[in-house]
């Protein structure tokens, strides 16, 4: 028969106790923090769980969407929803005056990548979308930030305006871009955002530009053996703008990232296809690469509509500019990293850790607990797109990655969803709240720290005007949403 253990043992063996040591190096009020977050913990692991099972995709985050604003409202937050045309995207508000410290939250899911709790393949639901970039752990680790400093404005130890922004569609649409075209952000001195990790450090590296469009082509159609000499085939010019981009990788910096799908291009054999559709990203190191590229790319389907004796359209979705580094506000997080200490594992959670990295073909070495030290900014930037990186050219952006998966997992797939949906991920989202709130508290109390961050903001911005790849148009709201 097991024992039943007292809340008091229970606590311990959550919290780690290099944890409940490192508290007693930090000052009073970053105490304070450290404690406001434990104390909502299982809250906080409630919400993540939630959104975790909801897994809805970009733009159709209702549910998750919900659940956020309505515990920010409950806890004081003023809120505004439906912000910049999306039903999905809110902001939270507590607090008066300067500075305004924002905080990003994200929560949608991936479409397919449903799983339950396991170190095998096992979806919860075939065919359902999961948080297979951790997106649940995200939105609520930011929002625990959130909640600790809005409870010390609250309680007139420190003073100023805290938001946290509810932005949707992280993965597909890019919900950040129209939250800044908008101007909501605008008003901020400083902005944090996190992201789930297999390591611990302040992100001072960049990402990459990305421009989302859509090229379409508009035949004739006939019949394919009677009379194909009738037709002209929509069909032939996807093939030519195929053949045009992938010979144009040959002849484009290493550092660009060219990817399609092919969404239509006939339903039977025995019909020219009057309509063809491809779906194509191009990335580089900095918007200016894309937008040359972009241009050939146009140049591109421009030709292959002319061989095939075609029409063509191309039309620009979205897209995210790289991210303009801080490093001064790097700086000042990576100190807190460094007081907060490395995240502890339980012997379960390890061999949770080495099963699934076996699953994956990884070593098995179980979780990376160290915190990285804080890196030289490299010239090439990371893989990865995200749309945070247009709200770093409207407002200083200081940026943490936490572990929450083994080292070697596959990201945007189910090993991510199975860590998120138990401890190991409900650590690192606790630990990123933590990090994040310790670092704002720096903030509102030195204001030199304020004015240094943003001096490096607008000595690397220079002169350039924010203008978005989008235009003036509405998000791409699904009907059923509006």
């Amino acid at each position: 028969m097991k024992k039943k253990l007292t809340p008091f043992i229970a606590l311990l063996i959550w919290v780690p106790f290099n944890t409940i040591l490192a508290q007693k190096k930090l000052p009073k009020t970053k105490q304070q923090v450290v404690q406001i977050i434990d104390r909502h913990s299982q809250e906080l692991i409630a919400l993540s769980d939630s959104v975790w099972t909801y897994a809805e995709t970009a733009l159709r985050e209702r549910k998750s969407a919900a659940l956020l604003s309505d515990y920010l409202e409950q806890q004081g937050f003023s809120v505004e929803r439906g912000v910049a045309g999306m039903p999905t995207a809110f902001v939270a508000t507590y607090g008066s005056g300067k500075p305004v410290i924002g905080v990003l939250g994200e929560f949608d899911a991936l479409p397919g990548l449903s799983q339950q709790v396991a170190t095998e393949r096992q979806p919860r639901v075939e065919g359902a979308p999961g948080h297979g970039c951790g997106h649940n752990m995200l939105g609520v680790g930011a929002l625990g930030a959130a909640l600790a400093v809005k409870e010390l404005i609250e309680q007139g130890k420190i003073s100023g305006t805290i938001r946290y922004y509810g932005t949707p569609a992280e993965e597909a649409v890019g919900g950040k871009v129209y939250m800044a075209r908008d101007g909501l952000f605008n008003d901020l001195d400083v902005c944090f955002d996190w992201h789930p990790s297999q390591e611990t450090k302040a992100n001072v590296q960049s990402s990459k530009a990305l421009i989302d469009f859509t090229v379409e082509f508009f035949g004739k159609a006939a019949h394919a053996s009677a009379d194909p000499w009738n037709g002209r085939s929509a069909a032939d010019a996807l093939e030519l703008f195929n053949v045009g981009v992938n010979t144009l990788r040959e002849h484009i910096k290493p550092s660009v990232r060219i990817h399609y799908v092919t969404q239509y291009a006939g339903d039977v054999p025995n019909v020219v296809p009057k309509y063809a559709r491809e779906w194509i990203w191009i990335r580089d190191a900095q918007r200016d690469g894309v937008l040359e590229v972009f241009e050939r790319v146009k140049d591109i389907a421009k030709g292959a509509a002319l061989m095939a004796g075609v029409d063509y359209k191309v039309t620009v979705n979205g897209g995210d500019f790289e991210v303009l580094v801080n490093r001064t506000g790097g700086a000042v997080l990576q100190k807190n990293l460094e007081l907060l200490g490395p995240i502890s594992y339980t012997p379960e959670e390890i061999a949770f850790a080495k099963a699934i990295q076996k699953a994956t073909g990884k070593p098995e070495t179980g979780m990376d607990a160290s915190i990285k030290p804080l890196e030289e900014t490299r010239e090439s930037p990371n893989g990865a797109s995200t749309d945070v990186g247009d709200v770093s050219w409207n407002v200083p952006e200081i940026r943490l990655g936490v572990t929450t998966a083994p080292k070697g997992t596959p990201w945007h797939s189910w090993p991510v969803v199975a860590c998120g949906g138990m401890s190991i991920g409900h650590k690192g989202m606790l630990y990123a709240a933590k990090a994040i709130a310790l670092t704002m508290i720096d903030l509102y109390q030195n204001p030199q720290l304020v004015k240094d961050i943003r001096a490096e903001f607008k000595q690397r911005k220079g002169d350039y005007v924010y203008k978005p790849f989008i235009g003036d148009g509405p998000p791409p709201v699904p009907e059923d949403m509006k």
